[in-house]
C-alpha cells in the first residue's frame, strides 16, 4: 500500500525500504526522543542474544527435535547432546565449542528436515533400516533417484536397499549431479543398474554427455522506446 508494490528484488531491497520508511516516520518525533533519553538507564553490558538456546539429545535416527519440528544431524552425533541455537530463519547445531551444522528453520510444528548426507553413512552400516525408516522419502533427493530404486527392486528385491545406498553414498560422497546423470543415461538405455556401474561410469567422464552451450542474444533496448512511442 505504501508503494504500490509488494514486489522486491531481493531481500536488501525489502530491509532498505523498511529503513528509509522508518526514518521517515520517526523524523517527527525526535524532540519527543529527546526527552526520553535523559531518563534511560545504561544498556546492559553484556550484548543481547539474537537467538535463543535449546540442548538437545541427537536420537537413534541421527536427528534432533527444536521448536516442535525434527532436524537431521551427522550420524556421528547419534547418542550426544548438542546444542540448539535458533535465529529467525535458521539453526546453527553447537557440538564441543564449535558449530557443526546450520540448518533452515521450519515454520509451525509437527515438519521435518532430513538430509541425507547426514545419515547416509549410517544407513550403509545399517541397510536394513532403510525400508522402515520414517522419512524415507526424503532420501530420493530428485525423481531419478526414485525411478532408479524402482528399477532395483524389479531386479532384486532382496538386494535393491543395499544397492541403492551404495549409489546414494555415491551422491553424498562425489558428485550428486554426477551420479543423477549417469542414473538417467542408464535408465534411459535400459540398462541395468548397479553402485559399481554407477562408480566407474561416474569416474569416466567419457561416457557422459558434455554439457550444452547455452547462448543468450543480447536485449535490443531501442525495442521498449517503440513501445512507449506508441502507447502516445
Amino acid at each position: 500500500m505504501m508503494r504500490g508494490s509488494h514486489d522486491f528484488s531481493s531481500r536488501a531491497d525489502y530491509e532498505a525500504f523498511l529503513k528509509a520508511t522508518f526514518a521517515q516516520l520517526n523524523a517527527g518525533r525526535q524532540a519527543r526522543f529527546a526527552e526520553e533519553i535523559k531518563i534511560l538507564h545504561r544498556l546492559p553490558l553484556r550484548r543481547l542474544e539474537s537467538f535463543t538456546r535449546e540442548t538437545v539429545r541427537v536420537g537413534p535416527g541421527s536427528t534432533v527435535r527444536v521448536k516442535h519440528n525434527t532436524y537431521s544431524v551427522n550420524s556421528r552425533l547419534i547418542g550426544e547432546m548438542v546444542e540448539a541455537r535458533v535465529y529467525i530463519d535458521y539453526i546453527d547445531i553447537w557440538y564441543a565449542q564449535r558449530r557443526v551444522e546450520r540448518l533452515p528453520r521450519l515454520r509451525g510444528s509437527g515438519k521435518h528436515y532430513i538430509n541425507y548426507r547426514h545419515i547416509i553413512d549410517w544407513l550403509v552400516r545399517k541397510p536394513g533400516a532403510f525400508a522402515d525408516y520414517r522419512y524415507r522419502e526424503d532420501l530420493f533427493p530428485s525423481s531419478t533417484f526414485r525411478i532408479a530404486y524402482d528399477v532395483l527392486k524389479k531386479r532384486s528385491e532382496a538386494r535393491a536397499d543395499r544397492e541403492y545406498l551404495k549409489i546414494l553414498y555415491l551422491a553424498a560422497r562425489e558428485s550428486e549431479s554426477g551420479v543423477e546423470a549417469t542414473l538417467a543415461a542408464l535408465i534411459d538405455r535400459g540398462e541395468a543398474i548397479s553402485a559399481d556401474d554407477v562408480e566407474e561410469m561416474l569416474l569416466s567422464a567419457a561416457t557422459l554427455e558434455s554439457p550444452r552451450e547455452i547462448i543468450v542474444a543480447d536485449v535490443d533496448l531501442s525495442t521498449y522506446d517503440a513501445l512507449l512511442e506508441g502507447v502516445g
